[in-house]
């Protein structure tokens, strides 16, 4: 299951938003269920934001959130109010990924 919250975020105030996101994520990511998480930032539109997840599922997702509500709290400023829970219904993994023959480890 995916998660995204997407944010906007005046430039003056991405560090800080940075340094929330960052704080949330790590609560998010002790949380079970969870798979792994980034944060990311448009390449087009600098101020619209993303915090991305992956859960094994849509209930580990709801209660990893109501664990973080704290950390996450300084966020919903800048969230957009969007659906933002996806289920997977196909995935394509890369030939070049970790787990390709003669693929080269990540030192």
């Amino acid at each position: 299951m995916l998660a995204l919250i997407r944010c906007t975020v005046p430039a003056a105030q991405a560090d800080e938003f940075l340094a929330q996101a960052r704080e949330a994520l790590a609560v998010l990511a002790a949380q079970p269920g969870y798979l792994g998480g980034r944060i990311g930032r448009s390449i087009d539109e600098p101020n619209l934001w993303v915090l991305a997840s992956e859960w094994e599922g849509a209930g580990f997702y709801r209660r990893a959130l109501s664990a973080a509500r704290m950390a996450m709290y300084p966020l919903m400023a800048f969230m957009i109010n969007e659906p933002g829970v996806f289920e997977g219904v196909y995935e394509l993994p890369s030939a070049r990924g970790p787990e390709a023959e003669g693929a080269v480890p990540k030192h």
